[in-house]
């Protein structure tokens, strides 16, 4: 598996521009994956379902299958948080993994600007970026490469091109 990350700041974009570049490169049969890191507690379950309820009685883990998809949700109960590398070793092969949220991970990134947000760009100080796409490319002073918002299939073959190697699992 080759990773790909994301970076830039809250308002810039990231998962719009992810959601456009995920068909573009299933269209290219490459099998995608993601990680997404939430700063805040959050449930994907439902208050009250039985899942919920067993989970709220001490499971520290619940397996919900069905005949579309299944999902595993797993307590980690004062356990430390996974590292980039345990969450990407926990998905099923695929060839790209796209990582959002672990913004000073050791990966290759694309940096999302948008001058509206008002915010420097993160690059300078991030050697991991490898790119940048943004809404004023024309404007922007940088040697690294631009792309614009809108050119999702130049950033699917830069991204493929450019992928790198997941992080080793400590």
């Amino acid at each position: 598996m080759r990773v790909f990350g994301f970076a830039g700041w809250s308002g810039s974009g990231k998962t719009t521009l992810i959601e456009r570049l995920i068909p573009e490169l299933v269209g290219r049969n490459v099998t995608v994956s993601l990680v997404k890191h939430a700063h805040h507690e959050f449930d994907v379950d439902q208050r009250g379902k039985d899942s919920w309820r067993h989970r709220n009685a001490g499971c520290t883990e619940v397996l919900v299958s069905s005949s579309v998809r299944y999902a595993v949700m797993h307590e980690l109960r004062d356990a430390p948080e996974l590292t980039l590398a345990q969450a990407i070793d926990r998905l099923a092969p695929c060839d790209l993994v796209l990582i959002e949220g672990y913004k000073g991970a050791a990966i290759p990134k694309l940096e999302i600007h948008r001058e509206t947000v008002g915010k420097a760009l993160l690059h300078p100080d991030d050697s991991h970026i490898v790119a940048i796409a943004t809404d004023a490319p024309e404007r922007l002073a940088t040697a690294l490469p631009k792309f614009s918002l809108d050119a999702v299939a130049e950033m699917a073959s830069f991204i493929v091109d450019h992928a790198g190697r997941p992080p080793i699992v400590d």
